[in-house]
């Protein structure tokens, strides 16, 4: 017997799946939608999962407020963009040659504000709007991701992540599994 909790989380994110592939067949058009820059209004399940009580519970629910300041902080009205993605140095015209980034602890970086000291305050918000990352931001690798982050934390606490689902939109989820 083992007993499962899960938690919501939603947050606004902007992407481009730039290696987005269409069979007509059953895309009914080549329209490769995805590969433009494009927002949306995602949502993050968390499951938790457990064959023991502590206290009646799997884990207090309060246990994963950290990932929702994650969130806030990290993802929230930001633009995942893959490293390797063809449009980077168009996008990130400052670090085209992919220096002057800071690596973050969770698999991420973020461009270094010294490189472009001097610089108008507008190109300072279209920078710090990037989150870079070494895949392609599809809700598939997204969710993978946030897996890995979230289950380095409850190890912490010996709280096993047995899922995360995400929601790309209403109708669209990916959903991975926690090896066991």
């Amino acid at each position: 017997m083992y007993w499962e909790i899960s938690k919501e989380f939603d947050f606004c994110y902007g992407h481009r799946v730039w290696s987005q592939v269409l069979n007509q067949e059953f895309a009914l058009n080549t329209c490769f939608a995805c590969r433009h820059l494009h927002g949306h209004q995602g949502k993050i399940v968390v499951h938790l999962q457990s064959d023991t009580l502590k206290d009646g519970m799997v884990t207090d629910f309060g246990h994963l407020n950290w990932f929702k300041t994650f969130l806030d902080d990290t993802l929230d009205h930001k633009f995942i963009i893959d490293i390797f993605d063809p449009l980077f140095s168009t996008l990130l015209p400052h670090f085209k040659d992919k220096k002057d980034l800071i690596p973050h602890k969770n698999g991420y970086k973020t461009v270094d504000f010294a490189s472009i000291k001097g610089e108008s305050n507008h190109i300072f918000e279209m920078y710090e709007s990037y989150i870079i990352v070494d895949f392609v931001p599809t809700s598939e690798n997204i969710s993978a991701w946030l897996l890995k982050i979230i289950q380095k934390k409850m190890d912490k606490i010996g709280i096993k992540v047995s899922h995360v689902e995400f929601l790309e939109t209403p109708k669209s989820k990916s959903i991975v599994y926690a090896k066991n």
